[in-house]
This record gives C-alpha cells, structure tokens and sequence, in this order.
C-alpha cells in the first residue's frame, strides 16, 4: 500500500503505538498487536497487545512510584498537571487529526480536545484544595481531639472508555493522580490513539515515571488480572459489560480492592468533574489526639 507524500514524494514513517510502562515506551513481550481500521475498514495503525506480564510490570512501575507521589506536595501535583494541559495545549493539532482517524467530527474533536485540556486545569487548581473540603473535625463524648484526612488509595487500575477515547480517559486519570495515587490504565480498546499519544505528553510533563502507566489491550483478556491483582487497591471501570463489571467486583473482594462501574458517565458534562471524584480514591484516616481535661 503506498501513502507516498505528495509534496516531499517520500514514504511517511508510520508511527507505532507501544506501552508506556515506569516512563517508558517497550513493545509488549508478547510481541502481539492490533491492526486498527477506520469506518472504510482501511489500516489507520497498529498497536501492541498488553499481556498479563505487560499489565504486572506497570503494577510494579506504579507500586514503586507510590511513595514518592503520594508524599509530593499538593502543590507541586497540581504544578504538574498544569504542565501536562500546556504541553496537550502545544500539541492540539495533532490530537484533532488522530481523533479524525478513529473516526470523530473535525468539530467534536477540537471541542474533545479543549475539554481534555479544561479538566486537566481543573483538577490542577484541586490538587491543593480537597484536602481542607474532605477533612473533617469530629466531635467525641471524650477528652480527645478527633480530626479524619484523606489520604491515597495507592495503585489504581482504569478501564478507560471507548468514547470520548480521549477525554473519558483524562477525566478518570487526573482526579485519581491530583489524589495522590499511581495509575495503570487500560487505554480505550477501539480508540486507542489518542490515549497512547497522550502517554507522550505525560512523559514530557514532569510526571514521576511510573505514576502514569498505558497499556493497550483487550479488556476481556486484561480486566481480569487488574481485578484479581493483590497490589492493585483500586479499579475504576467504564468500558466493560455488566457481566464483566460483575465479575470484577468478585475479584475485587479478595483484597477488599474498591471496584467502581462508572460505565455510562457523559463525561462530558459538569458533574463529570469535582471534588468528589478525588474522593472516590481516597481512604479516610481518623486521628485521636488526647487532650488536657
């Protein structure tokens, strides 16, 4: 098949989708991959298909990241999710015209894209404000002070959606990470593009390696193994059938792992965002202080 260039009369080097995986890009060991069609059913990509080894790396990437990030300062995370909506806003062009290969509108793209960028903003600005909205004083029948802070899960899993690939995987990444927390995320099955792109900016963005991990795969081969994963304290779903969903919270339970479906969310829309997905991967820890009668 040629795709000479018109004006240069070259061939363009065809970009290859890999894994990002402790802040770098390695094939997967399996060596599997996906060819990606577009409506017309003509090749737009291809890209590698994670196996259970792929996914128990990251987990490892983002266990090891976990201290580092969850003792970061508030503000330095929010600094840094700034710094990853700039290098998305530098790179706008580029993420239009990948949406447009997996098939979205010019215009639905440039408006996936300023909202992508928009909550990544927004959670910066959160990073350094949730803990005072979700701590609490408690008043106790003793002579003790009694206060309850949030503090991170630890290492969550993400199945991100099909659509918007772009943005429905942010606005479930940013909150979990503006939290404190390590991610290994499934990228979107059908519409991985975009996701794996972004995994560029993030690695120009100051972002700890291991912090972020992206894994693109088939959610039927990896959900499983995230669920069942003993060092994953976390999961946020929201592309897989109900039946799937069901199953993950069975495995779930075996570490008392929190399992979320938020499969359906518009994630376009305002209370697609907030505080509250900050809280959904928080623990709560309640101190008891003694003081003078």
């Amino acid at each position: 098949m040629s795709n000479t260039d018109a004006d240069t009369g070259r061939l363009p080097v065809a970009k290859t989708y890999k894994l990002y995986i402790g802040g770098k890009f390695p094939r997967t060991e399996s060596g599997r991959a996906n060819a990606l069609r577009n409506s017309a059913g003509d090749v737009i990509a291809n890209v590698c298909r994670a196996s259970r080894k792929d996914l128990r790396s990251a987990v490892v990437a983002a266990r090891a990241a976990s201290p580092g990030w969850s003792s970061a300062s508030a503000y330095l995370r929010g600094q840094i999710l700034y710094r990853i909506a700039e290098m998305l806003e530098g790179r706008a062009r580029q993420f239009h015209e990948e949406l447009e290969r997996e098939g979205v509108s010019a215009a639905v793209a440039v408006d996936e894209v300023s909202q992508t960028i928009d909550r990544l903003i927004h959670y910066a600005g959160w990073a350094d404000k949730y803990v005072q909205v979700l701590s609490s004083i408690n008043p106790v029948a003793s002579s003790h002070f009694n206060f309850s802070v949030p503090e991170p899960t630890g290492v969550v899993g993400i199945v991100a959606p099909s659509a918007p690939g772009l943005l429905g995987l942010v606005s479930m990444l940013a909150p979990v990470i503006a939290g404190g927390n390590c991610v290994v995320a499934l990228a979107p099955e059908r519409h991985p593009l975009s996701s794996m792109s972004f995994a560029e900016v993030l690695h120009a963005s100051d972002v700890p390696a291991g912090v972020v991990n992206l894994l693109t795969g088939q959610v039927e081969e990896l959900l499983p193994h995230l669920a069942k994963h003993m060092d994953v304290n976390g999961l946020l779903i929201a592309d897989a059938t109900a039946e799937q969903a069901a199953e993950a919270q069975r495995d779930g339970a075996e570490n008392i792992k929190r399992v979320i479906d938020v499969t359906g969310v518009d994630w376009s829309a305002a209370d697609a965002e907030g505080v509250y997905h900050i809280a959904s991967m928080q623990e709560t820890k309640t101190t008891w202080h003694p003081i003078a009668n």
